[in-house]
């Protein structure tokens, strides 16, 4: 396990709630279009698709992460141990390329004590195995409803000490809903060598997408009418998104006397041209971080020991401009003070300012064997992350609004886990988290003002869990924990009613989160049967606003029951995969004023060899949301007039083969 920085490398042997899937194996013949597909069949983790190509799925742990807009929030995402989430806790998906992922680790609850400044935990995608062959090439074309193309390559080979692999992605779609088309490439490449006794390995992510339309989200009344339409005023205003990204890595890690160093470096540039209803925001971002990790093995008391400590560095400097935005100014209408220039979609400059994040924590855990089946952990924390404005639109009649915050925090965890076999164990563990607010978070002020909001807190939490997992007679593997965590602060979003859809936040005084969670998966010779489920019960315990006191009611955006669950039959030349995933419903406000209904869904898919004697080509076909159901998997929690719901798509068809040779 390399989520858990430094452990011993067994699940079994980690006090913590720990999942490792392999997509593609357990559930084969996967599109890799989204993280919604990736993440599914985790227990307490929910990856809901937006059917929306400019907004990420929204991807939450325990519920930590609901709140955001966009990208995700509370959780740590990193692929191959490099972060892809930035100083400020937030973290956009739009160029995570899913082709060459093998496995994901997944670490449940708090998870400051080891990363910092997240509250969920803890998602590691790691790249799978490259060929042993010196060349191996796959290339996959998709094809479906509403003109969705999508066309990957995949290459990996081995050479002697040398290995490399990538991906491109080509993705064309006119989208499910009106005003949701997208035009997007992404890439992948890693390469490594081992070079005097360390293992040097260089990784690239990018992405170009110049075209991703939003539909908006939409009331109850406007899904029922129609489940594909667009909000008219995203229409009205084209709100829309074009990036580009970059991100460069290097990492290397050497073994030591009774133990292992480890470093990573990484930098990136992002460009963001986001028309939304409220204005254009343009963004430049340039980020840069590095890591140094040590592990050393030694004997404390005459027993057995690990001992991690670390270092880690990240960066962000963005340059925020946000200008009028006049995109439905008719022609002959005369100019105004925003749109001075009539028929440009860029009125006045409204905001100006450079935004910097740096955090910096140090940490240790100590792993210590008490005895042949008892394990404790322990570690700490220390976190420091500062956030400055430097305001660059001044004048008379618009004052400085420079300024800068900085936020600290100290968190402890300590668990302990027994074995109950060669193939089980029990755990217990107390963690705490620390969650700053973004740096978008601290900016949307709801008086308007740039500069920070200096009223926002970070959010605090505690969480008290006990858990088990292992396998029986290598048929059955188990999963299962409960918790109960106590927030300090939370982070809650809210609108204004004339804000067109902008997003601000304030801080409850205090929630409680009780839960359960498990999953479970059997293997009958070609069978494989995967379920999981999820209970929360999350409720405001002090909270009020605006002389409304919402102490005792459930925290919007968060089913209190979800199943999900699929049932795979692999054979020698085909498969079919048949997965039914179910939610009950939701509050959408603080005030629990109205629900989003409960759904089940079903999505099945078809493939295998297309002729006997080429193993190399395959097919798939495949339907998602069979009995064409209408339903709101994501919440705009909060929203103003009630626009909380954020449809999926109706029944849709997809077509697709693949063909692979490798070279000797």
């Amino acid at each position: 396990m390399t989520v858990i920085r430094g452990s011993s490398g067994s699940v079994l042997d980690a006090p913590f709630a720990l999942t490792v899937v392999r997509p593609d194996s357990a559930r084969p013949g996967q599109r890799h279009a989204g993280a919604e597909e990736t993440l599914a069949l985790i227990p307490g983790l929910s990856a809901n698709s937006r059917s929306n190509p400019s907004q990420d799925p929204r991807v939450s742990i325990r519920g930590f992460g609901a709140r955001s807009a966009f990208g995700v929030r509370g959780v740590r995402v990193l692929r191959d141990g490099i972060p892809l989430t930035l100083p400020d806790g937030q973290t956009p998906l739009d160029y995570l390329s899913l082709e060459s992922v093998g496995h994901v680790e997944v670490m449940r609850g708090a998870a400051s004590a080891l990363y910092g400044n997240a509250s969920g935990g803890v998602i590691d995608m790691r790249s799978s195995a490259p060929s042993a062959a010196p060349l191996s090439v796959t290339l996959h074309q998709w094809g479906g409803s509403f003109g969705m193309s999508r066309t990957a390559a995949v290459a990996s080979g081995t050479s002697g000490s040398i290995y490399y692999q990538g991906d491109a992605v080509r993705v064309r779609t006119n989208g499910a809903r009106e005003h949701a088309r997208q035009r997007a490439t992404t890439g992948f490449a890693r390469a490594g060598v081992v070079a005097g006794g360390t293992d040097y390995t260089l990784s690239v992510l990018g992405l170009d997408m110049p075209l991703a339309e939003n539909p908006g989200a939409l009331t109850l009344t406007q899904m029922r009418n129609d489940v594909l339409a667009a909000d008219q005023p995203s229409v009205a205003k084209n709100a829309r998104k074009e990036v580009r990204q970059l991100q460069v890595g290097l990492s290397a890690a050497r073994p030591i006397s009774g133990g292992e160093i480890s470093a990573f470096g990484f930098g990136g540039a992002r460009s963001l041209d986001n028309p939304l209803t409220f204005a254009v925001v343009e963004i430049g971002r340039h980020s840069y971080g590095a890591s140094v990790r040590v592990v050393r093995e030694a004997a404390l008391v005459g027993r057995e020991n690990r001992l991690t400590a670390g270092v880690d560095f990240q960066s962000q400097n963005d340059l925020r401009r946000n200008f009028a935005n006049c995109t439905d100014s008719p022609p002959l209408a005369s100019p105004t003070t925003s749109c001075p220039r009539v028929a440009t979609e860029r009125g006045i400059l409204t905001l100006d300012q450079r935004e910097l994040v740096t955090s910096a924590g140090i940490y240790a855990s100590d792993e210590l064997r008490l005895g042949p089946r008892v394990r404790i952990t322990a570690g700490l924390r220390a976190d420091n992350v500062r956030f400055e404005v430097r305001d660059r639109l001044i004048g008379h009649a618009n004052p400085d609004d420079s300024g800068d915050r900085t936020m600290r925090a100290v968190t402890p965890i300590v668990g302990i886990v027994s074995r109950t076999g060669a193939r089980g164990s029990v755990y217990a563990n107390v963690s705490s988290a620390f969650e700053t607010p973004t740096a978008t978070e601290l900016g949307n002020q709801p008086d308007g003002s740039a500069g920070l909001n200096t009223g926002l807190k970070p959010q605090r939490s505690t969480t008290y869990e006990v858990g088990l997992k292992g396998t029986i007679a290598r048929w059955m593997h188990y999963d299962a924990a409960i918790y109960s965590t106590g927030v300090r602060d939370e982070l809650v979003p809210f609108e204004i009613p004339l804000s067109n859809g902008r997003r601000y936040f304030r801080n409850a005084g205090r929630t409680d989160r009780a839960g359960a969670e498990g999953g479970v998966e059997l293997l009958m010779r070609e069978l494989r049967l995967h379920a999981t489920y999820t209970y929360s019960r999350f409720r405001f315990d002090r909270y009020s606003s605006g002389g409304v006191d919402f102490g005792g009611n459930e925290i919007p955006g968060i089913p209190q029951h979800r199943v999900q669950s699929a049932l795979t039959w692999s054979g020698a030349r085909g498969f079919a995969v048949m997965e039914v995933e179910g939610a009950g419903a939701a509050f959408v406000d603080d005030a629990n004023s109205a629900t989003a209904p409960g759904y089940e869904v079903a999505h099945l898919r078809l493939g295998g060899r297309l002729f006997p004697r080429a193993t190399g080509l395959r097919l798939t076909a495949g339907v998602q949301n069979l009995f064409d159901r209408s339903y709101a998997p994501s919440i705009a929690v909060n929203a103003a007039r009630g626009k909380y719901f954020e449809p999926a798509q109706g029944r849709t068809f997809y077509v697709g083969f693949s063909i692979r040779g490798e070279w000797h």
